[in-house]
């Protein structure tokens, strides 16, 4: 669909002449209704379902869904049923916006959870902005969602409505550069980015550090990140004399690049950030891929102490899929979202008020409770307030941390 036609039904939308049906895959697994005096609620999820990056999106639904059913069991919300519509965007903005003005259609749904990527998400903000429906974001890592376009030099927050639980780029790409620098001892990158928002955003932060430190930056390349054949960059890495590369991008793009490189004669280790963190990129970059390096929000899940329940209702569960890097960050996501509902029905006799949608907007803001992964609040941007982040190095086939911590910038 045409960013035309979708603003032609967003203007229908607000003029009350037109009505969309949600459609999706609302799950009624979530509970069942309250009784003839509860209410029915729908958390969305807007994730890549299908496709390259469907690892991630998966574990993203899978992972709200639990929240939701476990406010259920729990009776969180007194009268109140929570249930889950999951929406496919398959890491397109187009599809992000569509699935955005489809959730703000549905009177039922009071909060979304998602995006995966921060290009898409960049298309769904003022569609849930005007609407006064919060997004909460697991993984969006990109500066200018919450802080403006020109955050580096005045940080102005545009979206009340948008919310993440993931820190941001601003943070991940100088904290690799400080452990690229000072840890592993690598003095000369090549930095290739696949100019996407995400990836061309760490791209760059990650650069500043890196030369503010005292490294070299001998070559700079964009790839296609719709091509699989990254030889020619392989041999200018290569021929560039560098002794790392650094990749701002997705681990569909990251594990070839990676293979290729090494097979191209340059046994170095290619760096990224959360968008190459999963197991699907060791299984594309191959056996070459020992002492590549990724960083990602937080700490290892199944390290902390606060995420041993969620862990182990997660297996309960059976889900069929992993809940990948953003699981508990997905968790946390949808219960801020009913840790919000919770207030605001508290606050108006225990039901629902007309003006639902702003209020559990603002009730949003203030948050605050001990979640999956740790304190879970946001500051005066929307940004989540735990700045954690861990490099992880390949051995033995897998994903394995090798340092915790903050940016000290």
């Amino acid at each position: 669909m045409r960013q035309r036609s979708l603003i032609a039904i967003t203007a229908a939308l607000a003029a009350g002449a037109l009505t969309l049906t949600a459609c999706g895959s609302r799950d009624d697994d979530g509970g069942s209704d309250s009784g003839s005096d509860g209410k029915t609620v729908v958390i969305g999820v807007d994730a890549p379902l299908t496709g390259d990056l469907s690892a991630l999106g998966l574990g993203i639904k899978n992972s709200v869904d639990l929240a939701a059913k476990t406010a259920n069991k729990e009776k969180t919300v007194e009268g109140i049923t929570f249930k889950v519509e999951a929406l496919d965007d398959q890491a397109q903005p187009s599809s992000g916006q569509q699935n955005a003005v489809k959730f703000v259609a549905d009177k039922d749904v009071v909060g979304a959870v998602g995006p995966l990527n921060s290009s898409v998400a960049e298309s769904m903000q003022k569609v849930f902005d005007d609407a006064k429906l919060v997004q909460v974001s697991p993984a969006n890592t990109g500066p200018t969602l919450t802080q403006g376009t020109d955050w580096q030099n005045k940080k102005v927050r545009t979206y009340k409505s948008y919310f993440r639980t993931a820190t941001t780029d601003a943070i991940q790409g100088p904290f690799a550069a400080q452990y690229v620098y000072n840890d592993a001892k690598k003095k000369k990158v090549f930095v290739i980015d696949d100019k996407k928002t995400y990836g061309a955003g760490l791209a760059a932060t990650f650069t500043g550090e890196f030369k503010k430190l005292g490294g070299k930056v001998v070559g700079t390349q964009h790839i296609d990140p719709d091509s699989k054949d990254f030889s020619a960059v392989a041999t200018q890495v290569k021929s560039s004399g560098a002794d790392v590369v650094y990749y701002g991008g997705e681990y569909p793009q990251a594990g070839p690049l990676s293979k290729q490189i090494k097979a191209a004669g340059s046994k170095i280790p290619v760096v990224g950030g959360d968008g190459i963190f999963d197991p699907t990129f060791i299984q594309l970059a191959g056996k070459d891929s020992t002492g590549d390096l990724a960083t990602s929000v937080g700490a290892p899940v199944e390290d902390l102490p606060s995420a041993k329940e969620f862990v182990a209702n997660y297996k309960a569960a059976g889900y069929k899929e992993d809940f990948a890097a953003y699981g508990g960050y997905s968790y946390d996501s949808a219960w801020a979202i009913i840790e919000a509902v919770k207030k605001v029905v508290e606050d108006n006799d225990g039901k629902l008020p007309d003006d639902a949608r702003a209020k559990i907007t603002e009730a949003v803001q203030g948050v605050s409770f001990d979640g999956v992964t740790g304190k879970v609040s946001f500051d005066e941007f929307g940004d989540t307030t735990n700045k954690q982040l861990t490099v992880y190095s390949v051995e033995g086939g897998a994903w394995k941390p090798v340092k915790s911590g903050t940016y000290t910038g």
